[in-house]
């Protein structure tokens, strides 16, 4: 649980009021959130999930109880094979059945709906979420759902007149609100036939010609089309509140129809809900999309940024503007906006009373659990970019040679970072940012006389004066000893770089050497 609660006004809690104004006052407010698990869970599904939760947050903070339910629509028909999976021509066998029939492509888990469902719920507690899962598959497998089929039959006509407001063509009087998956060969290529007036369907399927008539208590065969599916659901759950993007709250879109089928067919009311916009990737092609492949999960995220920021990045953006998830060189910034964010919470940097007030509660809600007791061990991202490669990716040996004595928790958090810091400096950092101390007994580089005497003075000062030096002393000594050596400065730093990391360039010359402490400095200088 979040510790005392800001009182700014944050759009969580805006919401939350909104809610609380709308629904009245209820026991149990019911939160609702879901995908269809087609493929790659990604950062953008992610979206929907962590808006809903910090709604959720906002409600429990003022003392009300939450279900926070997130749904997983894995009887959803597999219609496209993503450009990312494996054993794409296998996969392809299966188009048109449920995605909860499909195998897994990789052979490990039970289906290829479970495969994309598991990453995310391993992931999810890892930045502090963790909601009640519904299995569609299982609820329409086990005819849950034969009541509400029932009514959409019953009112079929009302909710065809309903849809067809929103398109150029209306839906032909024959239209039903069900599709069935053929009980011989599991597709959903099959035609509507009849309906007793009860719970008898029949059908016939295009693909393997069976003819069969289904009992809607019984069988685990009819689903309802996803513009009836959704409405049906906000009432069989009692959903209170439910988010959706742009595309569904469009005019005309899923959202638009569904109030009126959830009102005047299933007696219910629409949830309280707000649109979010969609999120990018910085640089790709446009929306993020499963079915395509191009997608960034949230492990890819989790690699670059910690828990701590992953919140950060929605609990500080509304979410109704579209952004981009960055792996360049804006991952700094956005450590250094967190890292501001922290400081302004615990009193270690001053702002104005409002912007503290709107910082507190961001921060509060972008920790995975509770806000820590006292302010967390700051290391700067960019600093410890250099110090990570300066142990070769041991972060263990950052947090020793800084000689951080905290609880375990906070060490916790660093070691975290630091492995955040290695895996964006190996995989995304520009090569200005990368390089590798030369190892250790290699062999001395080829150097003239004269750059031989200016490293050797630069070994003396290191040796006798390191640790009496500031960043700017030791930059205006190396600026004296260059002078010394009858050496233009830039070409002495070309020099000192190819030595250290075998380029010429690298972090600020002066920092870095004190980064990397005086006897791992001697030991790469003592051979010259």
């Amino acid at each position: 649980m979040l510790g005392v609660m800001s009182t700014a006004a944050h759009w969580a809690d805006n919401y939350a009021e909104k809610i609380i104004r709308e629904k009245g006052d209820r026991e149990v407010y019911v939160c609702a959130s879901g995908i269809t698990p087609s493929g790659t869970v990604h950062i953008g599904n992610f979206r929907e999930i962590i808006t809903v939760e910090l709604v959720v947050r906002a409600l429990r903070d003022r003392g009300k109880k939450v279900r926070f339910i997130y749904s997983w629509d894995d009887f959803d028909v597999f219609r496209k094979v993503p450009g990312n999976m494996p054993n794409r021509e296998m996969l392809a066998g299966y188009l048109r059945k449920p995605i909860t029939l499909t195998p897994d492509p990789s052979g490990v888990e039970e289906s290829y709906a479970r495969r994309n469902e598991k990453e995310m719920e391993e992931l999810l507690p890892v930045v502090g979420i963790e909601p009640e899962y519904i299995y569609q598959a299982e609820r329409y497998r086990s005819s849950a759902y034969a009541e509400g089929i029932r009514r959409a039959l019953e009112h079929r006509q009302r909710i065809r007149e309903i849809l067809s407001e929103h398109r150029k063509e209306p839906l032909p009087p024959d239209w039903w609100p069900i599709s069935v998956f053929c009980t011989s060969c599991n597709r959903d290529t099959t035609e509507i036939t009849g309906w007793d007036g009860e719970y008898g369907v029949s059908y016939a399927c295009s693909s393997c010609g069976n003819r069969e008539l289904l009992d809607l208590r019984e069988t685990g065969a009819v689903k309802l089309f996803w513009r009836v599916d959704w409405p049906m659901r906000w009432a069989h759950e009692a959903v209170d509140f439910e988010p959706a993007g742009k595309d569904h709250h469009s005019e005309g879109g899923s959202f638009t129809t569904a109030r009126p089928i959830v009102k005047e067919v299933y007696r219910h009311g629409a949830p309280t809900t707000f649109q979010y916009d969609f999120v990018r990737i910085k640089g790709g092609s446009g929306k993020i999309s499963s079915s395509s492949g191009e997608v960034v999960s949230l492990r890819d995220v989790l690699e670059i940024y910690q828990p701590e920021l992953v919140r950060y990045l929605f609990a500080s953006t509304r979410p109704n503007t579209e952004f981009a998830i960055s792996f360049d060189l804006d991952v700094i910034k956005l450590y250094e906006d967190y890292d501001r964010c922290e400081r302004i919470y615990y009193g270690g940097e001053s702002v104005s009373q409002s912007r503290a007030s709107k910082e507190r509660r961001i921060y509060e809600l972008s920790q995975v659990r509770r806000v820590p007791q006292t302010m967390p061990t700051q290391i700067p991202f960019r600093h410890l970019c250099n110090l990570i490669q300066i142990q070769d990716g041991n972060a263990e040996a950052v947090i020793e040679t800084m000689e951080i004595r905290t609880g375990e928790e906070d060490l916790n958090r660093l070691r975290a970072r630091a492995l955040c810091a290695w895996n964006w400096t190996r995989s995304y950092a520009p090569g200005s940012f990368r390089f590798t101390l030369r190892p250790r007994g290699s062999k001395p580089l080829e150097v003239s006389p004269v750059e031989r005497q200016a490293l050797r003075l630069l070994r003396r000062e290191i040796e006798e004066k390191l640790d009496r030096h500031d960043e700017k002393s030791l930059s205006e000594a190396i600026y004296a000893l260059a002078a010394e050596a009858q050496m233009e400065p830039k070409e002495l730093f070309k020099l000192v770089y190819r030595v250290l990391i075998e380029k010429e360039m690298g972090p600020r010359l002066a920092g870095f050497l004190l980064t990397i402490g005086r006897e791992r400095a001697l030991e790469i200088l003592g051979g010259y």
